[in-house]
């Protein structure tokens, strides 16, 4: 059953058109390209087969598979969620599902218990006494019950266990409910409630799935946290959450930008009056990972964090991050209170006015120093070059940074060849300061011996007419010179085919199953821009057989002790005289 819904689903799903809906791609030969979506790349590494619906990243990744696994890593979905996910958006039916996906088990008891703790929580703050006061606190800061109900916003109550009970009655086991990150272990062994006395705000992932939770204090008592947050879990990670995500996905595509506030009711405070692309980070730092994630809806962020020294901290990592990313970052300087929630309090049309007029980052990086140096002496002036340029010298665009270059010279009084010369200077030192030692020689060769053997064979199998590329290759070259046993597989399977059977399909169907993968990794190979495409292919080949014959006398030059001599060194002449032979081929093309 589970392989016929596998099957519909790639049937009727066009992997081109399904990516392509998310990321932008660009046509190359026969198949797509684009900068992978799962890493930072400068350089096209994610290549897509419109022909075999798959796609590979040949990037930092190094992962591959079809539209399903696209989804799955998309979304970060198990197998059996993106099966769901294609069935249900396709209207396919899924009865007797036959295999066991444990992560998905384990995935969806640990939502089911924090959907029902969420719920129990929603309940002590809308139904019992025991949330009046956190209800009234709530009402002060200007929730209201609407807001509360869209949030789902709780309370856990001043008791050590009234949420673990609660979930034994239920059924639970102890394990599960700390797995869940919901308990705390004692030093005597006695589990406990983690959420006590605070205020609860679920932690959604963009399909709405509550996965974690934070808790702030009604009172900020001195030596108390204010806020604390689910620990690490198999469903929650701190770096890659984003508190409101799932209500401003939406509404971050259609506005092409998303700001980026440090809390809770920062978020809820803007989102209540109608600022509905905005989302909290958790913690004052900007991760990758957040980042990442806000990438697949916009390019561009505006930081909108707190006004203190640990928000404009916050921006400076943030806008690393971003500048890494390729985002287009801006900043909102609030002057007139601490943060956004109290802002839009106090005067939300003025906010709302600096909301429709963020800084570009590195503009307000520049003002921030010239307050700081605001002397017109030469120290000065030094500083404030010094602290810009450090940031400057980040940016990727070369616009960018030229523009900016120009601007410090003009406020310190330089010509811009003297900022330039300050950026090499710390450059260098700070290359000085990373350099690490290796053979480099000796792992380029290694590295140029593989790449050349994935570039022929993808060329071979790309190719209208894989047999003519399969002559000229094995005129020169034999099965045995590929090093991979997983490679020499793939070819003496290939072999086994006479021209008029063969065909694409038939020939991965007879392909065994663990060599499929490795197989989908070459046919996409060529497609990357490897620096291969003006070389001389037939001086690959004769390059490759070098390669071929050097690890064959190694091999053999190790083997002396072992076996016998006269054999080894009639082997190794015979050897020696083939490689003078290539060699002197391969250096006259």
């Amino acid at each position: 059953m589970a392989d016929d819904i596998i099957r519909e689903i790639k049937n009727r799903v066009d992997i081109v058109n399904f990516i392509g809906s998310r990321i932008t791609l660009k046509k190359s030969g026969r198949n797509f390209k684009a900068l992978c979506p799962f890493h930072q790349e400068k350089t096209p590494s994610f290549i897509i087969s419109p022909e075999r619906q798959i796609w590979h990243c040949f990037g930092a990744c190094q992962e591959g598979g079809d539209v399903i696994k696209f989804l799955m890593k998309w979304e970060n979905l198990t197998f059996y969620e993106a099966i769901k996910d294609f069935a249900d958006k396709l209207g396919l039916k899924l009865k007797k599902i036959d295999f066991e996906d444990k992560t998905w088990k384990k995935k969806e008891q640990l939502i089911k218990i924090n959907n029902l703790a969420s719920e129990f929580f929603f309940y002590i703050l809308t139904k019992t006494d025991f949330g009046k006061q956190a209800l009234d606190y709530l009402s002060q800061r200007e929730i209201n019950q609407q807001l509360v109900k869209k949030f789902l916003i709780g309370y856990a109550p001043h008791s050590w266990d009234s949420l673990y009970r609660f979930f034994l009655k239920k059924g639970y086991q102890k394990e599960e409910i700390n797995e869940a990150g919901l308990l705390v272990k004692g030093e005597n062994g006695r589990f406990y409630d983690r959420f006590r006395g605070r205020l609860i705000f679920p932690i959604k992932d963009i399909r709405g799935n509550v996965i974690g939770f934070s808790g702030r204090v009604l009172d900020d008592k001195e030596g108390e946290a204010k806020y604390i947050n689910t620990p690490e879990t198999p469903i929650y990670h701190k770096r890659e959450s984003l508190f409101g995500i799932d209500l401003a996905k939406e509404a971050i595509k259609n506005n092409n930008s998303v700001f980026l506030v440090e809390g809770e009711f920062d978020m809820i405070s803007c989102y209540q009056r109608g600022i509905e692309n905005i989302v909290a980070i958790k913690g004052s730092a900007v991760t990758k990972e957040q980042l990442m994630l806000l990438k697949r809806y916009t390019n561009r962020i505006i930081l909108t964090l707190d006004a203190d020294l640990a928000g404009q901290e916050a921006v400076k990592k943030g806008a690393e991050e971003a500048e890494n990313l390729d985002f287009e970052i801006q900043v909102i300087v609030i002057d007139f209170a601490k943060d956004p929630d109290e802002a839009i309090k106090k005067d939300g049309e003025r906010f709302k006015k600096l909301l429709k007029k963020p800084i570009p980052i590195y503009d307000y990086f520049i003002s921030q120093a010239q307050k700081k140096y605001s002397d017109d002496d030469a120290y000065s002036k030094k500083k404030l070059a010094e602290e810009t340029v450090v940031l400057i010298k980040k940016i990727k665009n070369p616009i960018v940074k030229s523009f900016y270059i120009k601007k410090i010279a003009e406020i310190v009084n330089l010509s811009e060849k003297s900022i330039e010369n300050l950026i090499r200077k710390i450059e260098k030192e700070e290359k000085m300061k990373k350099r690490i030692f290796f053979n480099k020689k000796n792992s380029d060769l290694v590295n140029r011996d593989v790449l050349i053997q994935k570039y022929l064979l993808s060329l071979m199998f790309q190719s209208d007419d894989p047999f003519k590329i399969k002559e000229e290759i094995f005129k020169i070259l034999e099965i045995d010179d590929f090093y991979f046993p997983v490679y020499q597989k793939i070819l003496k399977i290939f072999f086994e085919f006479k021209k008029n059977d063969y065909n694409l399909k038939n020939f991965v169907e007879k392909l065994p199953e663990e060599t499929k993968a490795v197989f989908d990794e070459i046919y996409l190979f060529a497609t990357v821009e490897i620096n291969f495409s003006e070389e001389n292919f037939k001086k690959l080949i004769y390059e490759l057989k070098r390669f071929s014959l050097k690890r064959k006398i190694s091999q053999l030059l190790k083997e002396k002790n072992e076996r016998n001599e006269e054999e080894i060194d009639y082997q190794l002449k015979k050897l020696i005289k083939e490689i003078s032979q290539v060699e002197k081929k391969f250096f006259s093309l």
